[in-house]
């Protein structure tokens, strides 16, 4: 499945690589999610494109996407994780993206370990 990433570190290597860290995390937590939701489209490098060609607004909107897939895929495999589409969605919105990441790895973690 899905390996548990340290939040810690890729937080770290977000800041100390002036955000081309978490251009790497953002890839990965896409595709750590469309694997445990089975969504095979939802791929992290497209997104990422997505993102950069609407000069962020797709960001908002994944935020929000990736609130319900891993909420859905917890739904579908039993992991216990809450549906905070709407918490990712308004840290987007007001310029906290990163935490909303490290949340999302905290709860695709729970993933990792069942």
């Amino acid at each position: 499945m899905i390996k548990e990433k340290n939040i810690v570190v890729y937080l770290l290597l977000s800041i100390f690589t002036c955000g081309i860290g978490a251009l790497v995390w953002f890839c990965s937590l896409t595709n750590d999610a469309a694997m445990v939701a089975d969504e095979p489209d939802f791929n992290g490098v497209k997104a990422l494109l997505l993102t950069i060609v609407t000069c962020g607004i797709y960001a908002i909107y994944w935020n929000y996407k990736m609130g319900k897939m891993i909420y859905m895929a917890g739904s579908k495999r039993n992991v216990s994780v809450s549906d905070n589409s709407i918490v990712y969605l308004i840290l987007a919105i007001f310029g906290f993206g990163i935490v909303s990441y490290c949340l999302m790895q905290s709860d695709l973690n729970k993933f990792a370990n069942s």
